[in-house]
C-alpha cells in the first residue's frame, strides 16, 4: 500500500481510509482532531489512539505539509509565505492580522488561467491545480505556526477567517476545493463558520451553482466593470459567462448562502473603470436586482500591466455615488503592498503551460480616459495605451 498524505482527506475521506485499515469511524475523528486541532504530524504523539493503529498509520500514511521557500513580513504585520509545490512551481499564502481577526489568504492553483488584465498571477500563466492537501496545508501550517509564534493561549485561534483569494481561480479547481472547505468548517477540524470562509471567483457560473448545493460559504465575485464590453476586456471569462448570467447565479446562490449578500470586488483602475458614469452604471446594474455590497480595491500596480491606480479622491467620489444610491460600499485598506502581498500582487513561481506571454501580446489596447476640457467623461479626449 502506498503512503498517503492524510492532509488530503476531509473527515469522511479519513473515515474511509481508516475503514480500509480495519478501524471504526470514531478513530478517524480522533485522528482528524490530532491533525487539525492540535497540529500533530507525528503519530507517536497521538496518545489516545491504539498502539496498533499508530503502527498501521506509520506504515501507510504521513502528515506532510508544504516546504517553505521564503517568508516575508510587512511593516503592517502582514506575513507572506512562498510554498514550494514541486515541478518548479511555488504558491503564495498571506496572513493579515487585524485587531478583531486574523485572515489567511489561500491559493488554489499554481498560476491562473483566467488572465485578468490587472492581476499579477494571471500574467504568469497557469501550471496546475493544487490538491486538497496542498490547499489545506497552507492553513494547517499557518494556524499551528502562528499559535506558537504569537504565544497564543491553548484553544485560542490564530486564523479566524479564510479567504480563497490567493493565486488561482478556486472554482476551476472545484474537486479539490470543496473537501478543503469542509475541513475548514468541520468542528473537529478548524471550526470556522460559513460566514468566515469566503470563496472569491471571477464568475464561473456553473460552479457557483454547484457550490451553493455542495458547500455554501460566503461568496465574493470579481466584477471590476459595469458592462459587458469593458468586463470582456478586463476579465476574459466574461465572454463565456456575461454579467446578466453572473448576476442570476448570484441570486440563486443567496438562497443557501450564510450571508444575505454577495460581495462584488471592484479593482479601481485609473481612467479605465473609475468614472462617475461607471459608478452610475453599477447602481443601475444591481439596485433592486441582487443583494450585494461593493468592495472597492485600489489597484496594486505591477510593471507588466501597463495600468495605474485610481487617485484616492476619485475612488472616494466613486464610492459616494454608490453609497448615495443606497448601495453598501467599502474601500479596501491596502495591506502588505511593501512585500507584494496585496490584492492582485501574488505571483509565486509558475511553470506556465498556457503560453500566456504570447496571448497577452495579441491583446487589443485598453481604452483609457484622459482629462479633457470637458472633464473626465469627455469621450472626444479618449486615448489608448497598450496594457
Amino acid at each position: 500500500m502506498s503512503v498517503v498524505n492524510l492532509l488530503e482527506f476531509d473527515l469522511d475521506g479519513l473515515a474511509a481510509h481508516c475503514e480500509q485499515l480495519g478501524e471504526k469511524r470514531f478513530r478517524a475523528t480522533q485522528l482528524f482532531r490530532w491533525i487539525h486541532h492540535k497540529g500533530a504530524s507525528d503519530f507517536t504523539q497521538m496518545s489516545d489512539l491504539a498502539k496498533s493503529l499508530r503502527e498501521k498509520l506509520a506504515g501507510t500514511a504521513s502528515i506532510k505539509s508544504l516546504t517553505i521557500a521564503s517568508e516575508q513580513a510587512s511593516n503592517d504585520g502582514t506575513i507572506k509565505w512562498l510554498f514550494d509545490v514541486g515541478g518548479g512551481n511555488a504558491v503564495e499564502t498571506v496572513f493579515i492580522p487585524e485587531d478583531d481577526r486574523g485572515t489567511l489568504c489561500v491559493s488554489s492553483q499554481a498560476g491562473c488561467a483566467v488572465g485578468c488584465r490587472f492581476c499579477s498571477t494571471g500574467h504568469q500563466g497557469f501550471s496546475r491545480n493544487l490538491t486538497t492537501g496542498e490547499i489545506i496545508a497552507q492553513l494547517w501550517f499557518a494556524e499551528h505556526h502562528l499559535r506558537k509564534r504569537l504565544k497564543l493561549a491553548q484553544g485560542e485561534r490564530a486564523i479566524t477567517n479564510v479567504v480563497m483569494m490567493g493565486m488561482g481561480e478556486p472554482l476551476q479547481n472545484y474537486s479539490a476545493l470543496v473537501p478543503a472547505l469542509r475541513m475548514m468548517l468541520d468542528d473537529h477540524g478548524y471550526g470556522l463558520s460559513r460566514r468566515r470562509v469566503t470563496v472569491s471567483t471571477s464568475g464561473v457560473v456553473p460552479m457557483i451553482d454547484r457550490l451553493r448545493d455542495d458547500c455554501p460559504v460566503a461568496l465574493a465575485v470579481s466584477l471590476h466593470a459595469p458592462n459587458d464590453p469593458l468586463r470582456d476586456d478586463l476579465v476574459p471569462l466574461n465572454r463565456k459567462y456575461p454579467i446578466e448570467e453572473l448576476l442570476a447565479s448570484c441570486n440563486r446562490y443567496l438562497d443557501a448562502a450564510p450571508r444575505d449578500f454577495v460581495t462584488f470586488e471592484y479593482c479601481m483602475l485609473d481612467g479605465v473603470n473609475d468614472t462617475p458614469e461607471h459608478a452610475r452604471q453599477l447602481v443601475n446594474l444591481v439596485r433592486d436586482k441582487v443583494s450585494c455590497k461593493f468592495n472597492l480595491i485600489p489597484f496594486n500596480p505591477f510593471p507588466e500591466s501597463g495600468l495605474r491606480r485610481s487617485p484616492r479622491e476619485r475612488i472616494t467620489a466613486f464610492a459616494r455615488v454608490l453609497q448615495d444610491a443606497g448601495v453598501v460600499t467599502t474601500i479596501r485598506k491596502t495591506r502588505g503592498d511593501d512585500i507584494d502581498a496585496a490584492c492582485g500582487q501574488l505571483a509565486g513561481e509558475v511553470q506556465d503551460r498556457t503560453r500566456v506571454k504570447e496571448r497577452i501580446s495579441t491583446r487589443s489596447p485598453i481604452r483609457i480616459l484622459r482629462e479633457g476640457p470637458q472633464g473626465r467623461d469627455d469621450t472626444h479626449n479618449m486615448q489608448e495605451t497598450k496594457a
